[in-house]
């Protein structure tokens, strides 16, 4: 299995950007497609985010002196690379964006080119803006000049990304990797003021989803079973 997949459901508003904004329009600007007006989420953005949940998976295990650090240690070499090196040294899995379903770009691809649709018209269907204000904690009441227009892509949007590997990965870092997967919870920018929850899941190269079952391995391997 040298291919897999991350599928991704977004479970409150998301805002997969860089912190730019739009002048006269918005101070946060989604990513999107300038062709096409489709959100999507960096590959190497994804990336970063699974090896931040890897990194609190290991360190969790080495608080516990778990028998398999080692082991996992290897693993996450594998999928990610050397610590401290770049995110794209040395590591076998390669991840890409997370875009909307292939179905639903193509379609759009095709209403644009026949000029039945305009990227804006795409980004908006799919995306919305939303204002808020810093509050004063002494006063309650908003300050002065805080006012800020966001845009975010709707709950309930699905995104796919797909890992490609060098070699086939061993069912080792295959569990690793599901529950990096289960573990990411949030992404893009204001995760710890409530946006960008979700739901993410492991497929494999047919598209089956796998979480469960790779989880399954890396529960009985931290347990001290044998895969």
């Amino acid at each position: 299995m040298k291919k897999m997949y991350v599928r991704i459901t977004l479970k409150s508003d998301a805002t997969f950007g860089r912190g730019e904004g739009v002048a006269g329009l918005v101070d946060e600007e989604v990513e999107h497609d300038p062709e096409t007006g489709l959100p999507y989420l960096r590959g190497r953005s994804l990336k970063g985010l699974l090896v931040e949940e890897c990194a609190n998976i290991l360190y969790a295990l080495e608080r516990q002196n778990s028998e398999v650090l080692a082991r996992l240690k290897q693993a996450a070499r594998f999928l990610f690379g050397q610590p401290g090196s770049t995110l794209d040294d040395d590591a076998y899995m390669h991840v890409g964006p997370a875009l909307l379903p292939k179905a639903l770009s193509k379609a759009v691809e095709a209403h644009i080119k026949r000029k039945e649709l305009t990227p804006p018209e795409v980004l908006e269907s799919l995306a919305a803006i939303r204002r808020q204000t810093a509050v004063d904690e002494e006063t309650g009441t908003p300050e002065e000049g805080s006012l800020r227009s966001i845009r975010v892509v709707l709950r309930e949007t699905p995104f796919i990304a797909s890992l490609d590997f060098d070699e086939a990965p061993d069912e080792e870092a295959k569990a690793l990797l599901a529950a990096c997967v289960l573990s990411l919870r949030r992404a893009g920018l204001g995760r710890n003021r409530g946006r960008g929850r979700l739901r993410a899941r492991l497929l494999d190269e047919n598209k089956s989803d796998i979480t469960e079952a790779c989880f399954q391995r890396f529960c009985q391997l931290v347990r001290g079973g044998a895969l």
